[in-house]
């Protein structure tokens, strides 16, 4: 690692810190064995690692308060990229934290009720059978067979087990969670190569939104949490039946924008950077070159290997 590299991974991570001791002081908490300085390090090992879409360094082409930002929202998610929870991707000259499926499944055990939490594909073959009961979705039987996995997908749900035994349904088309992948800032050709893992990591993000927005854990947590999520799409692209999921999820995107206030890193530290347009690094992947579409393919299949 160069000086100024080094010089800024320094600074940076005093900030964050320095935030963090403000939390913890406001009565924010950490989950059992997680140590936020390791998780930091963590942070930057990959950061030393991510590019943009031509491959200049994010630590040179990020700003430094966005940088800060994720590392901060990632810490208090309770994340850790050693452990493929989360990774970063660079849109323009802003770093954004994305959780990966293990990432999110983490983060909604740390919610207070919540027990487990777990998705299923369904396939092409297999037998569904739902019901509405006392206007709630139940899952009544599933049936499926090991032939079936090479089959189509039909469509994936996710069930939220809490403490107290119940049992919350989520269910989406294959049709719903394709209308979800369009709405991604990293298009869908990571979605196409592994349809079953991304599907799942969809509709837990679907499922999740209720309990994160009802429950009474730290407004920071929330905060976290719903930063890491609207960081994946694109506001203006946001199409839901629903018209009044449509208002809401504006109200979430607006009241979600938190600007940390940073002291000024001396410029002496900060890499040095050219002026750059702000572009999406992960526009219609479909547009771009293959070299392009590898490299994207690349960077999230090591973040999540298990695909």
């Amino acid at each position: 690692m160069s000086n100024e590299m080094a010089l800024l991974q320094k600074d940076i991570t005093d900030h964050v810190s320095g935030k963090l001791s403000e939390l913890e002081s406001t009565g924010l908490n950490f989950p059992p064995n997680y140590n936020p300085q390791n998780a930091l390090k963590s942070a930057f090992f990959k950061l030393q690692e991510t590019k943009d879409r031509k491959d200049n360094p994010a630590l040179s082409v990020c700003t430094t308060d966005s940088i800060a930002n994720a590392l901060l929202d990632m810490v208090v998610q309770g994340l850790s990229p050693a452990k493929t929870q989360c990774y970063f991707i660079v849109y323009g000259n802003t770093l954004k934290l994305n959780r990966s499926y293990f990432g999110t499944q983490a983060v909604l055990k740390r919610l207070k009720g919540v027990k487990d939490i777990w998705a299923n594909v369904i396939y092409d073959a297999d037998e569904f059978v739902m019901a509405i009961e006392k206007g709630k979705e139940v899952l009544i039987k599933h049936e499926t067979k090991f032939e079936n996995r090479d089959g189509g997908i039909k469509g994936v749900y996710c069930i939220i087990e809490k403490e107290d035994g119940a049992q919350e349904l989520t269910v989406m088309t294959k049709k719903e969670v394709e209308a979800a992948w369009s709405q991604s800032k990293t298009g869908q050709s990571v979605h196409k190569k592994f349809p079953q893992e991304m599907a799942k990591r969809t509709v837990i993000n679907r499922a999740a939104k209720n309990i994160i927005n009802t429950s009474d854990d730290s407004d920071l947590l929330i905060e976290a949490i719903n930063n890491t999520t609207d960081s994946e799409f694109e506001p203006s692209e946001r199409k839901h039946v629903d018209e009044a999921e449509i208002v809401q999820d504006e109200v979430d995107q607006n009241a979600n924008q938190r600007v940390l206030d940073f002291d000024t890193i001396p410029e002496e530290r900060v890499v040095p950077t050219k002026v750059r347009e702000v572009e999406p690094i992960y526009e219609e992947v479909s547009k771009g070159t293959d070299e392009e579409q590898g490299r994207l393919f690349d960077s999230l299949a090591e973040m999540e290997p298990n695909f």
